[in-house]
């Protein structure tokens, strides 16, 4: 193929990943009332990890912008369209640059892609059922002062919900990129396990950036993105 034809099948791919994330979206956009029950469903006392602590935590938005209401649902439906075509995207990805592979390097690209959305649907959950909540909790208990009272805009907590949830989600595919890398003879076990301590480090300046910088929500992150990186080591092939 000449170098327009692989743009133009570019251009397909594209195409076809941003119509799939926009048909999702406009669907979110029909059902308000279904897909804010599930966004606001950690600020609630019966929130599942509320629950499963024994904890009584609860929290009302509030909306201090005349727009507020109208984009936030806009950036939801968008960033909810995005997580369930995650897999098509993915497919289409793969499409596009399968031919260009070996044969050896398909079969092992194809099993990292195959395993990618598995991880981001379990980073989404980790960040919507352990991060996120605990996040709240850290935060709207704490005061510098009784005469100061929380009241959390709308916006305010969207931001926090958008960073915990995908962002988290996309974190969850290093794993993937270090299977394709080490696949294709890039990287291998021994390198990885010398890059430990800097992993690390990585890794709690990720989270701090992610999370709220707390040191209690840095940790609970950094915990399960570690994992993944010694999970990441044993996919490895040598």
């Amino acid at each position: 193929m000449s170098f327009w034809d692989h743009l133009e099948a570019l251009r397909g791919t594209l195409f076809r990943s941003v119509l799939a994330v926009v048909l999702l979206s406009i669907v979110f956009l029909c059902i308000p009332e279904q897909l804010f029950r599930a966004v606001l469903w950690p600020t609630s006392q019966d929130f599942v990890l509320y629950r499963w602590l024994g904890l009584d935590f609860s929290m009302q938005l509030i909306n201090i912008e005349v727009s507020a209401q109208f984009f936030v649902h806009l950036k939801v439906s968008l960033l909810c369209g995005a997580i369930i075509a995650f897999p098509y995207v993915i497919y289409e990805i793969w499409k596009f640059i399968a031919p260009a592979l070996y044969e050896h390097e398909r079969k092992a690209v194809r099993k990292a892609f195959g395993l990618s959305s598995g991880l981001f649907y379990l980073g989404v959950a980790v960040g919507y059922f352990i991060v996120l909540p605990i996040c709240l909790l850290f935060f709207m208990n704490y005061t510098v002062s009784d005469a100061v009272t929380n009241s959390i805009s709308l916006s305010s907590y969207i931001s926090m919900f958008v960073s915990m949830v995908f962002l988290i989600g996309l974190l969850f595919e290093f794993p993937t990129v270090i299977l394709v890398l080490s696949s294709l003879g890039i990287v291998d076990r021994k390198m990885l396990r010398g890059w430990r301590k800097y992993a690390v480090v990585v890794i709690l300046l990720l989270a701090a950036l992610i999370t709220p910088s707390d040191p209690f929500s840095m940790f609970v992150l950094a915990v399960p993105l570690y994992g993944l990186f010694e999970f990441s080591i044993l996919l490895c092939k040598k």
